[in-house]
């Protein structure tokens, strides 16, 4: 008489505990033909997916699974077991034949009446289950036993779903002859032509078309199959996709077209395809410029390619799409600075980009960047040293607010950052200003004020030295000179504010005034001595400095004849 076991009956209840049951390999004794067979412990089958664990599965189950044909025939010819008979997770033995390509046990439990189209937990079927496997053969036979070919998982995916999504054809072939349904969509309103597209399947794709797949449908979010394919980079899914008269036009629900999707990933083969078909007025419609997207995401080649053609390197965001951002940008530009591009930056500017186009200006970005290299480009490209958004209420250039990186500061003074607006107060000693701060309309913040701020004092000292390099007789307030006092800077700097600078320096800073802020960006292309230029274009604390020491080197005789 067999022992009851309390252990084991409680185990039945707990079979998908892992921590409560521990896995332990199941072994059984049945009659195979009338002989006592004991087969091994279960093992995982040809998927390696599945683990025997617990006593869920019967041996009928463990036999469909393991590719056991002779036994599982016997005990169907027993009679005494069901052969539907699910395990917790609502599989039959057929479910487990088609995930371990038993095709011979399949072909042996539907002969035996087993039902084609019972689904387990995530309501797939062992049809849907097959043509996950690419298992032609499977199909056919279980098509042939009457399977619901359009029986949908718990996601809403048909067979045809899983077909396409794999690019198998023959599967597909046979799917569509059982009269499967072209354009089933899923939860995510997907298409059987979606999936194919996603994933470069042509000839699936072409094959849908050709049994009249809709070209256009659309997923939840808006995509065509079109777009699929040109957000994955599959350029033969999209000719196959244009040859059956794919709508260029169709937009997705944030409003891109296919060629601003293709431009945003940066396929830059499928946006030459594209950019031909496509009509302006629709872009420009949509209120983004593919070169905003491709600036933004880096992709150099597809800015190119979109400038060649004509786009408009200084389109604007539309007013709704600006309002998204924070900072209002509207330029391709903006897009690339504030995504650190600085090549793409580059490549605009010198298309024409007009630096001064955000309500923020692109350098004031750069500088809080800390990216020399792009506020040394747009200076040169003309944005102006001394921008100043309606926003900051400084008497002060912007500038100062964003960076604390003395070589970009430097970058911006020697492009006429105007350095005289932060000694404005003279020898004011702030008496007053305790009544001012209460006031209703306070006065604009000044650069003492700014200068004091927790923030920004720890790195005053060598932001006033450089700043004095770039004006003449200047005083300090009191405020700015107690904050100062104690640094390593201040020798320098009292040097610099209490004794008349050099007369080097001076005619440097008057030259330079009278060029203006736009020429000192071309300095170097005006027509003066080579000398001169390095005079007017080097580090002003260099020639301070020559100039004390007296290593400076007079110009030759003749050379001021240039001047």
């Amino acid at each position: 008489m067999t022992r009851f076991s309390y252990a084991e009956y409680i185990s039945l209840f707990r079979t998908n505990d892992k921590t409560a049951n521990p896995r332990r390999q199941k072994t059984h004794t049945h009659r195979c033909g009338g002989a006592e067979a004991r087969h091994e412990p279960a093992q995982a089958g040809p998927s390696g997916a599945e683990v025997l664990d617990g006593d869920d599965w019967t041996p009928l189950h463990e036999a469909a699974y393991r590719g056991q044909n002779h036994c599982l025939q016997a005990l169907l010819r027993e009679g005494q077991v069901c052969v539907d008979k699910r395990t917790l997770q609502e599989e039959t033995a057929l479910m487990l034949a088609v995930q371990a390509r038993q095709l011979e046990c399949v072909r042996i439990l539907l002969e035996a009446g087993a039902d084609p189209d019972i689904c387990n937990k995530s309501k797939e079927t062992p049809l849907y289950r097959a043509c996950e496997q690419e298992c032609v053969q499977m199909v056919e036979v279980l098509l042939q036993r009457g399977a619901v070919v359009d029986q949908r998982c718990v996601r809403g995916r048909s067979a045809l779903h899983a077909a396409a999504e794999r690019g198998c054809v023959q599967i597909c072939v046979c799917l569509l002859r059982a009269g499967a349904s072209r354009d089933a969509r899923c939860a995510q309103l997907n298409t059987p032509a979606v999936e194919a597209a996603r994933h470069g399947h042509t000839h699936t794709l072409e094959l849908l078309m050709q049994n009249g797949a809709a070209v256009d449908l659309q997923t939840s979010d808006g995509y065509t199959p079109l777009m699929e394919a040109c957000r994955h980079g599959h350029t033969d899914a999209v000719r196959v996709l244009l040859k059956h008269h794919a709508d260029t036009h169709r937009a997705s629900a944030d409003g891109l077209l296919p060629l601003h999707v293709a431009s945003q990933h940066g396929h830059h083969r499928i946006v030459s395809i594209l950019l031909p078909i496509t009509s302006r007025w629709r872009l420009r419609q949509s209120g983004i410029s593919p070169l905003h997207l491709a600036a933004e995401r880096g992709h150099l080649r597809v800015l190119e390619l979109l400038i060649g053609s004509g786009c408009d390197v200084n389109s604007r965001l539309s007013d709704e799409r600006s309002a998204v951002f924070a900072d209002r940008r509207v330029s391709p530009l903006y897009c690339a600075v504030a995504a650190g591009r600085t090549e793409v930056a580059a490549a605009l500017l010198r298309a024409g980009a007009d630096p001064e186009l955000d309500p923020f200006s692109p350098l004031l970005l750069a500088a809080r960047q800390a990216c020399v290299r792009t506020v040394e480009l747009l200076l040169r490209s003309g944005a102006h040293a001394n921008t100043h958004p309606p926003t900051h209420n400084t008497t002060f250039p912007a500038a100062l607010l964003h960076t604390h990186q003395l070589e970009v500061l430097r970058e911006l003074l020697e492009h006429g950052c105007d350095a005289h607006a932060c000694f404005t107060c003279g020898t004011h000693s702030h008496e007053e200003d305790t009544l001012a701060e209460h006031t209703p309309h306070a006065a604009k913040i000044t650069f003492c004020e700014w200068l004091c701020s927790s923030r920004s004092a720890p790195s005053a000292g060598g932001l006033v030295d450089l700043l004095l390099d770039y004006v003449g007789n200047v005083q300090l307030c009191s405020r700015i000179s107690s904050l100062l006092r104690d640094t390593a800077q201040w020798p320098s700097i009292e040097e610099k504010t209490s004794s008349p600078r050099a007369l080097v320096h001076l005619c440097r800073l008057q030259i330079r005034h009278q060029l203006g802020t736009h020429r000192l960006n071309s300095i170097r292309s005006l027509p003066l001595p080579e000398r001169l230029q390095r005079y007017l274009t080097s580090r002003a604390s260099d020639t301070h400095t020559h100039t004390h020491t007296h290593t400076h080197t007079p110009l030759r005789p003749g050379e001021h004849h240039h001047l």
